[in-house]
């Protein structure tokens, strides 16, 4: 990390314009998830592919990780975030463009290069670390990912105004995209993080990609992050073809999305605060229940209430299992390994989150005869990556302090 200013002035006013990037430029995100399934089941020819849109969105993150963070190592975080919403407007562009013409492979290649966007849009938990002294790193984290609270409600509104907005479904939002990436782009300009040194001759070049993955902390905090973030992609992007499956409206689906992203990101505003009281392992581990909690109400039924609670309870166990394990994550490298650590941790994460979506359409349409069924295998696939992370989890607990690290 870049040395901190000791009154953390630098690091607030930075936090500043990122939870403004996260509302404004984050509000994509959820607008993608609610309508990339809708759309590619009305373009796709098979149904079981009607949630590969989403899967290439995660695809093109997982692949533009390491150029994203080369880019940020070398010539700063601006420039990467630019790099990011160049690619976000394109990708509505493109996107737009295939559901003028009906094009299902041309569709695809709108969301790969949303996926850029959403690889530089995850380096924004990052950055807000970068300036931050020791004690207000954990906040300034949790901050940022609390902008996500505005994009929750500007998101799904967008949807709501503007995918019926013209004769082509989804069109309006698409367009809308565009327009969001190219006004959000110029908060970028007010951003202050310096761009790091370049490294000279004499100085550590810190450790390998292995021997990071190596480092027990570093393992357990990837596999936390990874299983967090792809459960709950699993389940959010089977949720609106679940909801409409089920007999509702596309505006249920845009209400209970709206509420997902706000348990996404409502409880960052305290989450850094109980990561400093009571250890990151500890709110990991809770987030990790939680997430299993979604589970087990989804299973339960398929009332509306169900979808309510559930997305809501997937929310903040994201919220505790991803910021948690980012922060462990932020601890655990130094300044010399940031690039490689953190594009090695969101190529990982983001792989997993690619086979979870390419997944979650495959279990929601072709699992079963009907929704229900579609539903309760999505549901039922989160036990073994949850038993996964748990175990890492204990296993990284019940090392010696000294051993976690080493």
């Amino acid at each position: 990390m870049i040395a901190a200013t000791p009154d953390n002035s630098q690091a607030r006013r930075n936090v500043i314009v990122l939870v403004a990037a996260q509302a404004l430029l984050g509000a994509q995100m959820p607008m993608m998830f609610i309508v990339g399934g809708l759309a590619g089941q009305s373009l796709a020819s098979n149904a079981c592919l009607a949630t590969l849109p989403i899967s290439l969105i995660v695809l093109g993150s997982m692949m533009a990780a390491t150029p994203i963070s080369a880019i940020m190592q070398r010539w700063g975080r601006r420039a990467g975030f630019l790099v990011g919403s160049g690619a976000g407007a394109a990708g509505g562009v493109v996107g737009a463009y295939g559901l003028f013409l009906g094009s299902f492979p041309i569709f695809l290649m709108g969301s790969f290069l949303t996926g850029i966007y959403m690889s530089a849009h995850g380096f924004y938990r990052f950055a807000a670390a970068d300036t931050a002294s020791d004690e207000f790193r954990p906040k300034a984290i949790s901050y940022v990912m609390a902008g996500g609270l505005a994009a929750a409600i500007i998101g799904p509104q967008i949807v709501k105004l503007t995918s019926q907005a013209y004769v082509v479904p989804f069109l309006g939002t698409y367009l809308a995209v565009i327009a969001i990436n190219v006004i959000g782009s110029a908060l970028f300009f007010f951003l202050d993080i310096p761009t790091p040194p370049k490294p000279t001759k004499d100085e550590p070049k810190g450790r390998t990609r292995l021997e990071l993955l190596k480092t027990p902390r570093i393992a357990v905090a990837i596999i936390c992050a990874m299983v967090s973030y792809a459960l709950m992609n699993l389940v959010m992007t089977s949720t609106p073809l679940a909801v409409v499956g089920c007999g509702y409206t596309e505006g249920d689906a845009a209400d209970i999305v709206t509420g997902h992203v706000l348990a996404m990101f409502i409880p960052s505003f305290f989450t850094g605060h109980l990561i400093a009281r009571f250890g990151v392992e500890k709110i990991v581990a809770l987030g990790l229940v939680i997430l299993g909690g979604a589970g087990l109400v989804a299973l339960n039924g398929v009332e509306l209430g169900n979808f309510f609670v559930s997305l809501i309870l997937l929310g903040i166990g994201w919220n505790f299992g991803f910021i948690g394990a980012t922060s462990m994550l932020a601890d655990s490298h130094e300044v010399h390994e940031r690039g490689r650590m953190q594009g090695l941790n969101d190529l990982l994460v983001f792989g997993g989150v690619t086979l979870a979506s390419l997944a979650s359409g495959g279990l929601m349409n072709c699992s079963g005869g009907s929704p229900i069924e579609g539903w309760t295998a999505v549901n039922l696939a989160m036990i073994p990556l949850l038993t996964l992370a748990g175990g890492a989890l204990l296993w990284l607990m019940l090392k010696p302090a000294g051993a976690r690290v080493a």
